[in-house]
């Protein structure tokens, strides 16, 4: 009886773990998403998430689904907002650190590399000061909606000290316009200075946060773009 008591506990315990409650899900959601059915994808790949929060796989999934509806203009209509896919993304890294090194190569993930979290990922942050010129260059900064229409600014820094200024616009018609205007910039520790054409030079700060904040007429920028506002 002892004895066969020893093989029926070496038995269990030798049994499978069953599979976590999100697998299926998020096998599901991969065959709706190579079918090109991103929206019923995604809503397997996040319940497969919910199902079982540890599962990295599934984190990763719903990044990469939601970057594809973003890519396809379906911002509002699925929430694909950069920062919603970034915290997928750094979800399933810090659950899974072997998801880096997929998300460099993942073409669907392209529409998150100009963000902050992204950069934080390779391993930039602005908590360091000597981060504060490649994190100016590699994200772009987005400064608020203005107005009823819409209005948005933007910076873009590039390399050799150049910047530029662009600004979309919608008129009581309906139609946006663009404008850039190129200038220069200089960065001193946290300090960064643009000057653009027929205009003072203007003095602002990248906080430890990820915050760009200039006094008017530049104002506030971060790395996410007004979207989807009523």
């Amino acid at each position: 009886m002892v004895l066969a008591l020893s093989l029926l506990a070496l038995t269990l315990s030798a049994a499978p773990a069953a599979p976590p409650p999100g697998r299926a899900l998020n096998t599901q959601g991969f065959r709706l998403y190579q079918s090109g059915r991103y929206p019923e994808a995604l809503e397997k790949f996040q319940a497969a998430a919910r199902a079982t929060p540890d599962y990295a796989l599934a984190h990763y999934n719903a990044a990469a689904t939601l970057g594809v509806l973003r890519k396809q203009g379906k911002v509002c209509e699925y929430s694909a907002h950069r920062d919603a896919i970034m915290e997928e993304l750094a979800t399933a890294v810090r659950l899974d650190a072997r998801r880096l090194q997929r998300a460099k190569e993942d073409r669907d993930l392209d529409v998150i590399r100009d963000t902050l979290g992204w950069q934080k990922l390779l391993g930039r942050t602005p908590e360091k000061e000597a981060d504060v010129p490649a994190l100016l260059r590699a994200v772009s900064w987005y400064g608020p909606g203005v107005g009823v229409y819409g209005t948005i600014r933007a910076l873009q820094f590039q390399g050799g000290g150049r910047v530029e200024l662009w600004r979309r616009e919608v008129g009581d018609s309906g139609a946006p316009r663009e404008s850039r205007t190129p200038g220069t910039y200089t960065v001193r520790g946290r300090t960064v200075e643009v000057k653009l054409p027929n205009a003072a030079p203007v003095t602002g700060t990248l906080s430890t946060t990820g915050a760009l904040t200039f006094p008017e007429p530049l104002g506030a920028f971060t790395d996410s773009p007004s979207e989807c506002d009523a």
